[in-house]
């Protein structure tokens, strides 16, 4: 019988995922902000060309928005999701879904992201993990193309966070909008903001980075080729080339073990677990197939996400993050440089994925130049993960700084 801990977790890993973050999440108690059902949409562009000059064509994301755009269409705030997340920030798409978007408790009327003020959007991103989730619309690796009428594989370019963003602003530009009050977004979601407001300063207000830091540094770099390991070592990846045959499931599943303990904290670990064993009288020195119970939890998550994700689209992540330099270039100071508006960064001084140290070099390299930044430093024991859990923490700081 399952332990009221892993309940808890099943039915939680589904409405967060952190930087691949939330599939450890236990609920974090925030009260539902929006509270009218979410449709997710479809935007389509006939082509797409990368940074790296190769054309995408037939390009599709989903997307979603919360509250109303005015008729000078200059209400809004952009939503930018974490490596594992999507375009489901608030809300539910039914009534008997059992849990709301990953950020509902500061968006909805009368929260901070004010839906009866503000026109909220967000959208799935290119190479989504989530390519198998019917609530998700990406394009990818994993979809066809139709120059060729089979999946893209390994034939798809390399995109980058720059891509994501320029998707986005297409998106914008097709609703008539062609500026934005703000610009949030967790861990992978802080790289775009980053990259929206250094690429376009005279469309982007304020900006709001939530646990992330302005470049890929070379440590982050190495875990991210670590987190994609497994599923290079996996003999039914082939090379890429999987969508006729038996997906590289097992080697899916240990990325996302990986780096969904990357994105917790030992303290909660620790504090929740212990030494635990995962079956009552079994102990985890009778056997190597036996285990403890966090190693348990941390299988049955990765096993449930692994359902809806898509080994390759992973990999692509994996390479856009690494590549990330704010501007798009191999100059960070002058990406930094360009970033004129206001900034607020909410960071946990626990992360074990953007570390502290990174996150404040960042605010002095966005300062150095007079450009306003404030911070809010998040209290909890999930690390990483607080950027999701927590966020509510910051709520009278996030208002106060969209007032400005």
């Amino acid at each position: 019988m399952a332990s009221d801990d892993e309940r808890a977790f099943k039915a939680s890993s589904w409405a967060a995922s952190g930087l691949i973050a939330g599939l450890l999440l236990l609920g974090s108690g925030a009260a539902i902000g929006y509270d009218e059902l979410v449709e997710k949409r479809v935007f389509e562009m006939d082509r797409y060309t990368t940074q790296g000059g190769e054309e995408i064509p037939s390009l599709k994301v989903g997307w979603e928005a919360y509250g109303t755009l005015n008729e000078a269409k200059d209400n809004v705030i952009l939503i930018t999701h974490y490596f594992s997340g999507t375009s489901h920030a608030a809300g539910r798409y039914d009534e008997n879904d059992a849990a709301p978007g990953y950020w509902d408790g500061i968006i909805g009327p009368g929260k901070p992201l004010d839906t009866d003020k503000y026109y909220v959007i967000a959208s799935d991103t290119l190479v989504n993990l989530n390519a198998k989730d019917p609530k998700v619309t990406t394009t990818g690796p994993a979809t066809i193309n139709p120059q060729t009428g089979e999946p893209w594989g390994l034939d798809f370019p390399i995109v980058t966070i720059r891509d994501f963003v320029e998707v986005q602003k297409a998106l914008l530009e097709s609703q008539g909008i062609d500026s934005l009050q703000a610009v949030m977004g967790a861990s992978m979601g802080s790289l775009q903001a980053y990259e929206w407001a250094s690429a376009y300063p005279e469309m982007v207000k304020r900006v709001i980075p939530v646990i992330g830091s302005g470049v890929a540094n070379a440590y982050l770099i190495g875990w991210l080729n670590a987190w994609a390991a497994p599923i290079k070592v996996d003999p039914h990846w082939n090379g890429g080339d999987y969508y006729a045959g038996e997906p590289p499931t097992q080697g899916l599943q240990e990325s996302l073990k990986l780096i969904t303990l990357q994105a917790n904290h030992w303290r909660w670990a620790n504090d929740t677990y212990d030494r635990q064993w995962a079956k009552k009288g079994v102990d985890p020195a009778s056997s190597l197939e036996a285990r403890y119970l966090f190693e348990k939890i941390l299988d049955d998550a990765a096993a449930s996400r692994a359902k809806v994700a898509d080994a390759n689209h992973l990999l692509y992540l994996v390479k856009a993050n690494q590549l990330f330099v704010t501007g798009n270039s191999d100059n960070a100071k002058e990406g930094f440089a360009a970033i004129e508006a206001p900034t607020l960064v909410i960071y946990s001084k626990d992360d074990l994925v953007f570390f502290p140290e990174l996150v404040e070099k960042t605010m002095d390299e966005i300062s150095a130049d007079g450009t306003p930044v404030s911070q809010v430093v998040l209290e909890g024991d999930r690390g990483h993960l607080d950027g999701v859990l927590s966020i509510e923490q910051a709520s009278g700081d996030i208002r106060q700084f969209l007032a400005q």
